[in-house]
């Protein structure tokens, strides 16, 4: 899948990144590094908005997690097909769910270890709860590629391998953003570095770790 080539992006008039070039092949797992305000965000922004521009489905789990306070986890996570229906079905669903889409969203929850929580409104929860809702959303929606914006940061690292592996299982391809470099080598199957608003590394994971302490240097 051809995404960017020579690319300038950002969202004012200076650039945050530079001539970006990427190109991601089915089955690919792309993680994302650099230091805080490198252009990982705006990076997987520009990836994800041209993946639906190539009619992919895509799912996503942003950083600020995107959902509903007010709502229970069950309903969050039942809001990530929401795009697959007209209005009625959906208002019908957030108020009494069919058997099947239930079933299918307690499903991902149970995935994610949140099937007790799965009633309780996503206001009451904790920061790592409501990131694995966001992710169960995510699952819930499926599709061809996953974008993740740091979408294991606030869980405990056991959790975090844990869930690699539900992402690694649901997902044939996935774009993620990981601030957990042990972590990020042991999901990846290519590493992108930024730095001094370039990407400056593009590479299997199997490098030397200075190539990657280098990306955090100032």
């Amino acid at each position: 899948m051809h995404l960017l080539e020579a690319a300038d992006l950002g969202y004012g008039a200076t650039p945050v990144l530079r001539g970006v070039t990427l190109h991601v092949a089915v089955g690919e797992r792309l993680v994302l590094l650099g230091r805080s305000g490198a252009g990982k965000s705006t990076l997987l922004a520009a990836a994800r908005q041209a993946l639906l521009d190539q009619g992919r489905r895509v799912a996503l789990v942003p950083q600020d997690h995107a959902l509903v306070p007010q709502l229970s986890a069950l309903r969050n996570v039942l809001m990530g097909r929401l795009d697959d229906h007209g209005a009625a079905y959906n208002l019908a669903t957030l108020i009494r769910p069919r058997r099947a889409d239930r079933d299918a969203a307690m499903a991902v929850l149970d995935q994610v270890g949140l099937r007790p929580e799965a009633d309780r409104a996503v206001e009451t929860l904790s920061g790592g709860q409501k990131q694995r809702v966001a992710l169960a959303r995510a699952l819930y929606r499926g599709g061809d590629v996953l974008v993740g914006d740091e979408p294991l940061s606030a869980v405990d690292p056991a959790q975090a391998d844990t869930l690699a592996g539900v992402i690694r299982d649901a997902f044939p391809t996935a774009i993620l953003a990981l601030h957990d470099v042990d972590l990020a080598l042991g999901f990846a199957t290519r590493l992108i570095g930024l730095k001094y608003g370039q990407l400056l590394l593009d590479s299997a994971p199997d490098i030397p770790r200075d190539l990657i302490e280098a990306l955090y240097a100032r």
